[in-house]
């Protein structure tokens, strides 16, 4: 029977890519479905996202790609498309962003196997009901206790093998060894439009600010404080009555459905690191 398979890469622009991967697919009986591309001009850096069936494992492919990326400097990965990618979440006390990714996955809209859900709150403090049986672990964090409690963090990915971890409002400033630990895997939604108002309490530094608009970015981590490379962000706008309270409240849905946009993508394997930046093949 045929299967699909997603085919990412990423190489530096010369003629010939699209030829060669093309007929890859081809020569081992592949149809392809739809195929995204895009070469940066300014980086000189070639970007590739096909969606092809094909018979069997894709094993003769892989061997062929194997060829293709000696030939072309290819970073690349090639993934049955209907593989749930096993996720773990980290989250405090604020788990509305928590409860919608549960809910999307259960409604079918976001293809990942949750392993685990962690907070450094117990589980009993949060509303989110939808929890079910997935394996919950508190792991409380003080100043003192915050090295040992990251690397639990970290035994918790690899024995779950966790291939991405979201920080569903996790309000922990991950350390520099823990978010080079997960790079280029985990996701964070800031209650900002970055690059304004990083840190702590962003609604409040808005207000202060006067703000006409609100928003909500989601990014890769990186060691440099909500600064790594920008999946989604979206708005709403906001007047001078709205309190600090006002924004919290108006950006939850913001908070949410930015997340659940940037993981969707993530998981359809629509996003692809560009240095700094992203390219984002989106719906």
């Amino acid at each position: 029977m045929s299967q699909s398979f997603t085919l990412t890469l990423s190489c530096p622009d010369r003629p010939g890519i699209v030829h060669g991967v093309s007929g890859a697919i081809l020569n081992h009986g592949g149809n392809i479905l739809d195929s995204r591309q895009f070469d940066d001009r300014e980086t000189g850096r070639f970007f590739l996202r096909v969606v092809f069936e094909a018979e069997g494992d894709g094993a003769g492919l892989e061997a062929a790609m194997r060829d293709l990326a000696a030939q072309f400097a290819m970073d690349w990965r090639l993934t049955p498309s209907d593989r749930p990618v096993r996720t773990l979440i980290l989250v405090s006390k604020f788990d509305h962003c928590l409860g919608y990714l549960l809910y999307k996955q259960r409604m079918g809209e976001l293809p990942m196997e949750i392993v685990a859900i962690a907070g450094n709150h117990p589980k009993d403090s949060m509303t989110v009901s939808q929890i079910g049986d997935i394996p919950f672990h508190h792991l409380p964090i003080t100043r003192d206790t915050k090295t040992q409690q990251e690397a639990r963090i970290k035994a918790l990915v690899e024995e779950t093998g966790a291939e991405l971890v979201i920080l569903a409002r996790y309000m922990q400033i991950l350390s520099d060894d823990l978010a080079a630990f997960l790079s280029g895997r985990c996701i964070n939604i800031h209650h900002s439009f970055l690059p304004s108002f990083k840190g702590a309490k962003p609604y409040h530094q808005a207000h202060a600010r006067g703000v006409k608009m609100i928003g909500a970015t989601a990014h890769y981590v990186t060691a440099d404080l909500d600064e790594g490379p920008i999946i989604h962000q979206a708005v709403e706008a906001v007047s001078h009555e709205d309190t600090p309270e006002d924004l919290v409240r108006k950006g939850r849905e913001i908070e949410s459905r930015v997340l659940g946009r940037a993981v969707g993508w993530h998981l359809a394997h629509r996003v692809f690191l560009n240095g700094a930046r992203t390219v984002v093949f989106g719906n």
